[in-house]
């Protein structure tokens, strides 16, 4: 009788033993996985299309169900509803040199707009599960920087917006955005993915007041502390931290949907409290909710104010401020949304497994329609539109193709008409899917070489730079700028892309811009 090439050794269990046959092994070590999804974690064949809908969107394809799209569609949703109450407050409140607001309503009429037309398209044409809303990045950098600049109007900025937009998409058409992207190192591409991940952690921290920034008359200088005064009050916390612990109870348990039936759950709760112990607005109590107080009482259909549409001016800002200011401006928000669409697609296709080769399926399309979110929103005045980094939350929910997208993009729709859809959901019920998406893709760091000091320190750089100044781009800059550096110090210049040398100078010029701008001033 002749004897098996190979048999268990009987002191091992079974469990190891099966784990460790030559067949399993082999099997094992080619397999990998980076969904999100408990029940993706083992090797699916591909179901065959069920029909015309699901040939288009690949939902088969990808191992993934309407059923699921739909849960991940919902779910991205309600983590991404708070930019139609907080990209008004941020843009529309502030006078520019003409004492001129955008307006709360007409802002946030066309963030909702915008939000939902960009999020189809990128669903319909890159097919991929990314949902676009107005940036918080780049309204940050509107309101706060460049809508200071003397002379200049809401006009006249926008207008700036548009012509970075239109740039990017000239960059996108010739292949280049795309040539930049495929010349970043793997180890670098999995910092991004780390690094947003831990940016997303501390987003849902912070928007849910766990983490909270300390009161400048404190005199000190630790930037951040626990809850208020250091320590957690208020039913609000109870609510993130009862839909923390409940969602990965859900994941634990491999329960479909766990992320939002986590956040559908933290919301009912989060109703129920407010109604019968009501806790009010943060700005109120410090013990109050941080953004949206949960309330149906205000159920009611809207008339949507779209007079902001086409009110942008593409070349007032060089009329106004000269040639050189205003295309330094259009540089500066050219930099802001050309580098996070390119870290945000690798983070999330990453944990919803539409990377292939190390590339992002159909990454041409997607690049190509975050550049067009630019135009249209700009074109609008809702500010640049790119993709949210809260899709996350939809990926873990299930979302794996484009149909997603619809689901997210109609909901968006809606809250022109229905006020609730985006008043109902506080901070507090979404954090939790935040943190544990964040826990996800966190998780990629084992594939990081730390052993090579040329890759390491570029990847820490790039993962401790974005959630503590608060930008992917920034996260990214500054791991390509070590990188480049690290490896010349090497003696190993020649291992560098040529377009890792322009983009690293580049950013030194982006980083150096405070001092640019004190010399042309």
């Amino acid at each position: 009788m002749i004897e098996p090439s190979w048999r268990p050794t009987r002191d091992l269990p079974a469990s190891l033993a099966r784990e460790i046959h030559p067949r399993n092994r082999r099997r094992n070590s080619t397999h990998r996985t980076t969904s999100t999804d408990p029940h993706m974690s083992e090797p699916q064949k591909a179901a065959a299309p069920t029909s015309a809908l699901d040939r288009y969107f690949k939902i088969s394809e990808r191992g993934s169900s309407i059923a699921a799209e739909f849960r991940g569609g919902l779910a991205a949703f309600f983590a991404m509803s708070y930019i139609v109450v907080l990209n008004p407050l941020v843009i529309g409140t502030g006078a520019d040199a003409s004492e001129r607001t955008l307006g709360i309503a007409p802002v946030a009429a066309v963030t909702a707009l915008v939000a939902g037309v960009m999020t189809i398209l990128m669903g319909v044409i890159a097919k991929q599960p990314f949902a676009m809303a107005a940036g918080l990045g780049v309204n940050a950098l509107l309101a706060s920087t460049i809508a200071t600049t003397p002379n200049l109007t809401w006009a006249d900025i926008m207008g700036l917006v548009v012509l970075a937009g239109l740039i990017m998409t000239v960059l996108v058409l010739t292949g280049f955005r795309t040539a930049v992207f495929e010349a970043v190192p793997e180890s670098l591409k999995t910092a991004i993915v780390v690094g947003i991940g831990f940016f997303i952690s501390f987003i849902g921290l912070v928007d849910s007041g766990i983490i909270r920034r300390m009161p400048d008359a404190a005199g000190t200088t630790v930037p951040v502390s626990l809850g208020a005064g250091g320590h957690l009050l208020g039913w609000p916390t109870l609510v993130f931290l009862f839909g923390l612990f409940f969602t990965i109870a859900l994941f634990i348990r491999n329960v479909k949907g766990a992320i939002l039936w986590g956040v559908l759950a933290s919301t009912a709760l989060s109703l129920i409290l407010e109604a019968v112990v009501p806790s009010g607005s943060v700005k109120e109590a410090a013990t109050g909710w941080s953004l949206n107080v949960p309330s149906l009482a205000d159920m009611k259909f809207t008339t949507p104010n779209f007079s902001l549409i086409g009110s942008a001016d593409l070349f007032g800002a060089f009329t106004h401020i000269g040639p050189l200011a205003a295309s330094l401006l259009v540089f500066t928000i050219l930099l802001s949304v050309f580098f996070d669409a390119m870290g945000v697609s690798v983070g999330l296709a990453a944990e919803a497994g539409t990377m292939k080769d190390g590339k992002v399926e159909d990454i041409d399309k997607v690049l190509l329609v975050d550049a067009f979110g630019s135009v249209v929103g700009g074109g609008a005045s809702g500010s640049a539109n790119q993709i949210f980094v809260e899709s996350a939350t939809g990926i873990g929910a299930g979302a794996r193709t484009g149909f997603a997208n619809i689901v997210t993009g109609v909901l968006f729709l809606l809250a022109i008409f229905i006020s609730p859809l985006v008043t109902i959901v506080p901070f507090e019920a979404v954090a939790p899917a935040l943190v544990v998406v964040g826990f996800l893709m966190i998780r990629q760091a084992v594939n990081i070489d730390w052993t090579d000091w040329g890759l390491g320190i570029p990847a820490f750089l790039t993962i401790i730079f974005m959630p503590l100044s608060y930008s992917i781009a920034n996260g990214i800059g500054a791991g390509f700028v070590a990188y480049t550096f690290i490896r010349l110090v090497q003696g190993r210049g020649k291992d560098v892309h040529w377009l890792m040398y322009l983009v690293s100078a580049v950013f030194v010029i982006y980083f150096g811009m405070g001092i640019i701008n004190g010399w042309t001033s």
